[in-house]
């Protein structure tokens, strides 16, 4: 008899979705990051994007050592701590114009918002998602790219980076423990004192955001 052939499959490699949308924001599968990408219609999502060419290009995630969630945290570390590349999120006009962006998301229902911030080179968002979430951000990302474009005299140039990663949140613990994340961003930045005092974030609102409901504490 000849030598019996093996019927287990190879292992591949873990793969990555990223959401994505035509012209700048195309679908892509990657396989050499390890990064969080599960999403699901009303469950909270931390999601963060950041303006084109600001990931620094030598960024590296040891994926045999990394956990999903310490690789996302990682990636967001290396956005906060940047200190060169693009930072047209710093002008108030134009994040202004992603602020209304990102209010008009919520108040048209694709998702209710719980935190956000506008950082200067990056947007991080606390959302539930009430439709497919790669649509809602294709949606908020051309819009505000567009509009950002026109007024910076760079029609056409692309604006955010392709990518947009996300976190599913599990549980009542970590929803509450990213939003203190994002909303003290420009703490850590050195840009504020206070949370409450930076005017792109949720934290200076008047009227707090809503909470998650129904998530397992």
């Amino acid at each position: 008899m000849g030598q019996a052939r093996s019927l287990r499959r190879p292992r591949r490699p873990p793969v990555l979705r990223i959401f994505g949308c035509p012209a700048h924001y195309r679908n892509m599968i990657l396989s050499e990051r390890k990064l969080p990408h599960l999403y699901v219609i009303g469950q909270p999502l931390f999601v963060t994007f950041c303006l084109h060419d600001s990931f620094p290009a030598n960024r590296a995630f040891p994926s045999e050592k990394l956990t999903s969630g310490e690789a996302f945290a990682a990636m967001n570390r290396l956005l906060d701590e940047a200190r060169s590349g693009p930072m047209f999120l710093r002008q108030p006009e134009i994040a202004r114009l992603v602020l209304a962006s990102i209010d008009y998301g919520a108040e048209i229902g694709h998702y209710q918002l719980h935190a956000f911030v506008i950082m200067s080179s990056h947007v991080h968002l606390l959302l539930t998602p009430n439709i497919n979430a790669s649509k809602l951000l294709c949606s908020l990302k051309r819009t505000t790219a567009r509009r950002a474009n026109l007024l910076l005299g760079l029609t056409g140039q692309p604006f955010w980076q392709d990518e947009s990663y996300d976190h599913l949140v599990r549980n009542g613990e970590e929803f509450r423990r990213i939003q203190r994340y994002i909303e003290n961003n420009p703490v850590r930045a050195g840009l504020v004192t206070r949370p409450e005092d930076y005017p792109w974030s949720s934290a200076g609102r008047p009227a707090r955001p809503p909470q998650a409901a129904s998530l397992p504490h």
